[in-house]
């Protein structure tokens, strides 16, 4: 059974579906949960990639096209029957004129979740409390809890969820709005500070504003280990205000734009203070990954790429090899 589905697939750009899993609780419409749960021979996305399927909404992507039709079609079943069931694509399958153009074979599980599941409504409320939760189902029974706090029981697939990635820019020139924009648009909660800015917000979608100084603005919006901050002023002052608040605090990442030779004398007034080097250490700069550029724009790439790249890294155990050298330079 084919579904039709929108021919530009935008619902595809949506790595987390938890909005879409809010959309649908609110609606109080049932909805299919959609996980990849197993990945042979270098299929396109990692297991645990997740698709939402309900009454007018459909999020996420497994292949880029090759498959997400046809899921669709066993997710309409799944929606009618409530019948939990197991996809394959690839070797194996009962669809043999279903395959992926890399050659992979994947397994899809698709499960049948009321809006008012109590599974459902803990892993929404973690989402806004910014707790880490970890899902187990079977399709049948489930829970949502912190991770490690349940065993995953035989038949069942479990799927970790942190907290949605924070950006907090600090800055007001083209630059530190390129940054801001593409931290927006690449699902980051994105605020930008500007001390003392004026009072209209600056014209970029899904950027949140705060005029105060860095110390109270960092402590409204909040700092834990899924936010990085990234310093960008061009004001010697407001650098070091930014971060004196930043580095104690529990961001994931701090990174400053400028000069590698100018770095001694941004931290020197931190060291007099009594910071220690191994907090200081913790600063990125200069700020992002060595493109090569150094328009706006490429600025903003290499920023997010690096918070990015980290961030995949630290799941690996590991640091880019590219930032290892680079990371707390004088």
């Amino acid at each position: 059974m084919m579904e039709t589905l929108p021919e530009w697939p935008l619902f595809g750009m949506a790595e987390d579906v938890r909005p879409a899993l809010r959309q649908a609780q609110q609606g109080n419409l049932p909805l299919v949960l959609a996980t990849l749960t197993a990945v042979e021979g270098g299929g396109p996305r990692p297991p645990g990639t997740q698709m939402v399927f309900a009454d007018g909404i459909v999020a996420g992507y497994f292949s880029g096209g090759c498959v997400e039709g046809d899921i669709a079609g066993h997710a309409r079943a799944c929606l009618q029957d409530g019948v939990p069931r197991t996809l394959v694509y690839g070797a194996g399958s009962p669809w043999p004129d279903i395959q992926l153009l890399c050659g992979a074979r994947i397994e899809i599980f698709l499960e049948r979740v009321e809006a008012g599941d109590p599974a459902l409504i803990e892993l929404l409320a973690a989402e806004a409390a910014r707790r880490p939760t970890e899902w187990i189902s079977d399709g049948v029974k489930r829970s949502c809890a912190a991770p490690g706090a349940v065993e995953t029981w035989a038949g069942a697939i479990a799927r970790r969820h942190d907290p949605v990635p924070r950006l907090v820019v600090f800055g007001s020139d083209p630059t530190a709005l390129a940054i801001a924009a593409l931290g927006a648009q690449s699902g980051f909660e994105t605020t930008l500070v500007r001390p003392k800015g004026p009072e209209a917000p600056p014209p970029l979608a899904g950027v949140g504003y705060r005029r105060d100084e860095p110390q109270s603005a960092l402590d409204a919006v909040g700092a834990d280990a899924w936010t990085a901050v990234a310093i960008a002023t061009h004001s010697l002052e407001l650098d070091q205000a930014a971060l004196a608040a930043a580095l104690p605090s529990a961001a994931g990442y701090v990174g400053l734009l400028g000069a590698r030779r100018r770095l001694p004398e941004r931290l020197a007034p931190l060291r007099a203070k009594g910071v220690a080097e191994s907090v200081l250490l913790r600063v990125h700069a200069p700020i992002g990954l060595d493109i090569g550029g150094k328009a706006p724009w490429e600025v903003a790439v290499s920023v997010i790429g690096e918070v990015m790249a980290l961030r995949h890294a630290r799941g690996a155990d590991r640091a880019p090899a590219s930032q290892r050298d680079k990371v707390g330079a004088g």
